[in-house]
């Protein structure tokens, strides 16, 4: 990753700024470099490294909106010590560090890692709030449903299936931008017996990602006091995304995927939220990095937006 050292000094202000040792900064960023039993093995655990250097090259200021972020700060919680650990040995010291910043902060950023950090982050929320399952929402933004069985342990293929078996319910959770021919009809058998709100990319396509959103959050809002977000990054098309592992062609638009990112993170009951399953090995020209760093910028609009 390019960096100019003195561009700061030509007027350029980065969200690689915003990050600071400020622990009473509203928003708080975790690395969550879990790369273990992942279905499709690589290294999502070089992601949050590889995310945290493309921030410099993301502008605070958004032309189209005359939105300027420069002032917001964003509190570094560095990465949380995973190197070889198993999602179910990762379980805990991320549910502890996402709890303790949920503590101080309105809003954790968590950058993953696979797909495994999801569970131990809804957790840390439910924690920090001191509140049961029932009070807590869970949105994944996904081309899988991730409700692969757990009898053969944690992976990254499960991490919903998981918080079913943990107790969570599943009217308190939607799953947007499921793929076709991405998931088993076993799955998506045991989403509808759990309740779960169900859009799949073509929804997305003929109803518009702003509607439904727009009806997703208002289900998730009811008789909750927080929503959790998994963004994971293979929701995207392929081409628009390489480094995502379990991409495919014919997914969500990126342009979709940014407006669905603010959207969101507008939303005053968002507490706590992850990027998932970018593999910066399989990366091509920077492409799938500069749309996480893109990503991180459209969650600090949204953020950004609550205040209107």
């Amino acid at each position: 990753m390019s960096h100019d050292p003195h561009s700061e000094c030509r007027g350029w202000h980065s969200i690689g700024n915003l990050l600071c040792d400020d622990k009473s900064a509203p928003i708080a960023w975790l690395g969550a470099p879990l790369g273990e039993r992942s279905l499709t093995p690589g290294r999502c655990d070089l992601a949050p490294s590889v995310i945290k250097a493309t921030l410099p090259r993301i502008s605070t200021y958004d032309l189209e909106g005359g939105q300027d972020l420069s002032d917001l700060r964003i509190y570094d919680g560095g990465d949380v010590f995973l190197k070889a650990m198993a999602p179910v040995d990762a379980f805990a010291p991320l549910r502890d560090r996402v709890a303790a910043l949920c503590a101080r902060h309105s809003l954790i950023i968590m950058a993953g890692g696979n797909n495994a950090v999801t569970r131990p982050g809804v957790h840390g929320l439910a924690q920090a709030m001191d509140v049961d399952f029932d009070r807590i929402g869970l949105l994944t933004l996904d081309a899988h449903f991730d409700l692969r069985d757990t009898d053969c342990g944690l992976t990254n293929g499960n991490p919903v299936q998981a918080l079913l078996d943990d107790g969570f319910p599943g009217k308190n959770i939607a799953q947007i931008g499921l793929q076709p021919f991405a998931n088993t009809r076993r799955m998506h058998e045991k989403a509808k017996k759990a309740g779960i709100y169900v859009q799949t990319i073509n929804a997305v396509r003929e109803r518009g990602i702003t509607s439904v959103l727009e009806t997703a959050l208002n289900r998730l809002e009811q008789d909750t006091d927080a929503i959790y977000v998994d963004f994971d990054i293979d929701v995207i098309s392929r081409h628009e995304a390489p480094g995502a592992p379990g991409g495919r062609p014919d997914g969500m638009t990126s342009h979709d995927f940014f407006n669905a990112t603010r959207q969101i993170l507008r939303h005053a009951k968002v507490r706590a939220i992850d990027l998932t399953e970018f593999d910066p090995a399989l990366d091509v020209s920077d492409i799938t990095a500069l749309v996480a760093g893109r990503w991180v910028a459209e969650v600090l609009s949204g953020y950004r937006l609550r205040e209107i």
